[in-house]
């Protein structure tokens, strides 16, 4: 497993942190050999990927600590966690952050909507009071055992109230204890100027590129510039493998073959070196009871 420098180290050195999204153990391997040192597990892509459903808050706790808990079997990327609304009040995010944390979660983002919760670039979003969002950070930071482990708090007003009141909310979001701040879906890069302007220099912040949705898509050179700390792609992962998954059955289905497909697959061979069949296969015979039977015998 390659080592990576912690989120939090990251954040303190120069330049953006790019997460690419990922839903399972083979894309977190795919963004660790691209180069990446750094992971957002979405729970939209869990749905979407795993249930065949949008992103409107039927993916639990259990699942998502689960999905989590395989990926960091396989990497040691540090993956920054969708938690949606913590599953419930504070109680239930304590136990949420608690959860997430023993399973390897470096970041653990909460929201602010109201059960069921929804996509963050879906309309028709409904908030909790500010406090209560207050109460809940509060509760997360107190549940975590590491400093190291970084609450994300994410606020979805502008959709609802308005940007001034997103800001409010950050503010008071920021006072309770959040590492990071997370304001959803600005429409415009005014929008976006104005949350740097209010809170650059006071704790990192993250943008979230979102193809199609509400914030228009910037690079991450351009939003380093603007001032972010932190970029997200969450659900990119799903819709390349969605496209590509199309292309490839209409072929099969008219061709009756994947050979006109070929060139767009890993072969056999190539997908098991992307995995690292042969490694694993070798850690194991480096256990294989001939070994051990031989040195009894040798003692002999």
């Amino acid at each position: 497993m390659t080592t990576h420098p912690t989120l939090k180290m990251q954040l303190a050195a120069d330049g953006i942190v790019v997460a690419p999204g990922i839903y399972d153990s083979l894309g977190a391997v795919l963004v660790e050999q691209a180069g990446f040192h750094a992971a957002y597990l979405s729970g939209a892509s869990i749905a979407y990927t795993r249930f065949g459903g949008p992103d409107i808050g039927l993916v639990g706790m259990s699942e998502v600590a689960a999905t989590l808990s395989a990926i960091k079997e396989r990497v040691d990327l540090p993956v920054i966690v969708d938690a949606d609304t913590g599953y419930g009040n504070a109680l239930n995010v304590r136990r949420t952050v608690r959860l997430f944390e023993r399973n390897g979660a470096n970041a653990i983002q909460l929201e602010d909507q109201t059960l069921p919760k929804r996509c963050g670039h879906l309309t028709g979003k409904t908030l909790v009071e500010a406090a209560e969002m207050v109460g809940k950070i509060k509760a997360a930071v107190d549940a975590r055992r590491s400093d190291d482990t970084l609450i994300i708090a994410r606020t979805d007003a502008i959709a609802v109230e308005g940007l001034e009141a997103a800001l409010e909310r950050g503010d008071r979001y920021a006072d309770a204890g959040a590492d990071v701040l997370f304001v959803e879906a600005p429409r415009d890069e005014a929008g976006m100027r104005r949350i740097v302007e209010r809170f650059g220099g006071r704790l990192p912040l993250l943008a979230n590129m979102v193809e199609g949705g509400m914030t228009p898509l910037a690079s991450a050179e351009k939003l380093e510039e603007l001032g972010y700390s932190i970029v997200i792609f969450p659900g990119g992962l799903v819709r390349a493998v969605a496209h590509a998954a199309s292309a490839y059955f209409a072929s099969l289905k008219q061709n009756g073959s994947n050979q006109p497909f070929r060139d767009r697959m890993l072969d056999f061979t190539e997908l098991n070196d992307l995995l690292g069949t042969e490694e694993m296969l070798a850690l194991g015979a480096s256990y294989d009871s001939r070994n051990f039977a031989d040195a009894k015998d040798d003692d002999a």
